[in-house]
């Protein structure tokens, strides 16, 4: 597959499970979420990679900051399973900076490119991935829980392991559904 196809073909698979990326292989997923575009070279993000007995505390997490909210059985039930969608969930939060030339959202920008580069650094190199976000992300428990810092974002949690299941191409729509030229 050509580097353009590799990148045309970009898909989600969120059925994931082991085998997961050695250390190496999750070295290259975070090295290139640092390659991300970066004006001014802030590095206005901060990556929490969860694994292992890291799973058990983060579903603690999701159970506690989804009990504050409702008291639901199903969704509290699907938030004890949540961290176990994937071997590594890698959660990408904002670590703003004050620049008198990159505004947050510019600065959110990129943590997002940088969720997207990690995402494709794990397909590249045989695994899967899949970016969630949610209400979980705006949760200021989970924020907490996580030490992130009060102002910061998380901009989404990406899970990643090996496909569990093939999935068909999705259909693409065509790039000029979405295109005007300025004359």
């Amino acid at each position: 597959m050509t580097n353009i196809e590799f990148l045309l073909n970009r898909q989600s698979n969120g059925f994931l499970q082991l085998p997961s990326p050695n250390s190496d292989e999750l070295n290259n997923i975070l090295q290139s979420g640092v390659a991300a575009p970066d004006h001014a070279n802030l590095n206005p993000y901060e990556f929490i990679v969860v694994q292992g007995s890291g799973l058990d505390t983060l579903t603690d997490f999701y159970v506690e900051s989804i009990s504050a909210t409702t008291d639901d059985d199903f969704k509290l039930e699907k938030a004890k399973k949540m961290a176990y969608r994937a071997p590594i969930t890698i959660i990408v939060a904002t670590n703003y900076k004050e620049h008198p030339k990159v505004p947050k959202h510019e600065q959110m920008i990129t943590a997002g490119c940088a969720v997207q580069a990690m995402q494709m650094a794990a397909v590249a190199q045989g695994y899967q991935a899949m970016w969630r976000t949610g209400d979980i992300t705006e949760s200021s428990i989970m924020k907490s829980r996580l030490g992130i810092s009060e102002g910061n974002d998380i901009v989404g949690f990406l899970y990643v392991g090996s496909a569990s299941k093939v999935l068909p191409q999705k259909p693409r729509k065509p790039a000029n559904n979405f295109v005007r030229y300025l004359k």
